[in-house]
């Protein structure tokens, strides 16, 4: 009888307390605010349980200089104002984001992580962090440029860190063009 009642009490406490943490406004909301407890933690379980199952297994494209090209391009463009470039200090975008966006031409970046892991990032994005997911406005062939790219920064030729680091003006022309990606994007990895 003691449990059926602790059981009844804690069916009814426990999602009272939640509601009141949030409805009255102590759940930190701001970027500024502190992680709210076991936030990080949940987060980082649900993520990588849901990109080791879903993420591809097979890259459809080639790790080469031209693809690296045309995925520092593309990288420029899409996502060095929160992610960063190497040797350049944090943008003012990044440094007011939380949760703070992975440096990730800093340390060891995301080199560790294979390229479908950095693919399903680009092609998904993720919830209340800021990171959009590019699925509906680049096609499968880029976004399979930006994933190697990062995937293998630590690797990539020197061209390729050049175009990294020129300011928008001088952006060298890349030596081999890839054939134009203008391919429909294929049913999403969710």
């Amino acid at each position: 009888m003691k449990f059926l009642a602790g059981l009844i009490l804690g069916i009814l406490v426990v999602p009272a307390i939640l509601y009141i943490y949030f409805a009255s406004g102590m759940a930190p909301v701001a970027t500024t605010d502190p992680d709210m407890p076991f936030e990080t933690y949940f987060a980082r379980k649900a993520q990588n349980v849901r990109i080791a199952k879903d993420m591809p297994k097979s890259v459809p494209i080639q790790p080469s200089e031209a693809n690296y090209m045309a995925g520092a391009e593309l990288y420029k463009q899409h996502c060095a104002v929160c992610h960063g470039l190497p040797d350049s200090q944090k943008t003012a975008i990044a440094t007011g984001m939380f949760p703070h966006p992975p440096q990730l031409f800093q340390g060891k970046g995301v080199t560790d992580d294979e390229p479908g892991e950095t693919y399903w990032k680009i092609f998904n994005g993720f919830r209340l962090t800021g990171m959009p997911g590019f699925s509906k406005s680049l096609n499968q062939t880029q976004m399979w440029q930006m994933a190697l790219l990062l995937a293998n920064a630590d690797k990539i030729p020197q061209s390729v860190k050049a175009i990294l680091s020129a300011q928008p003006s001088e952006t060298p022309a890349p030596a081999n063009q890839p054939p134009s990606a203008a391919a429909a994007p294929q049913t999403p990895p969710r």
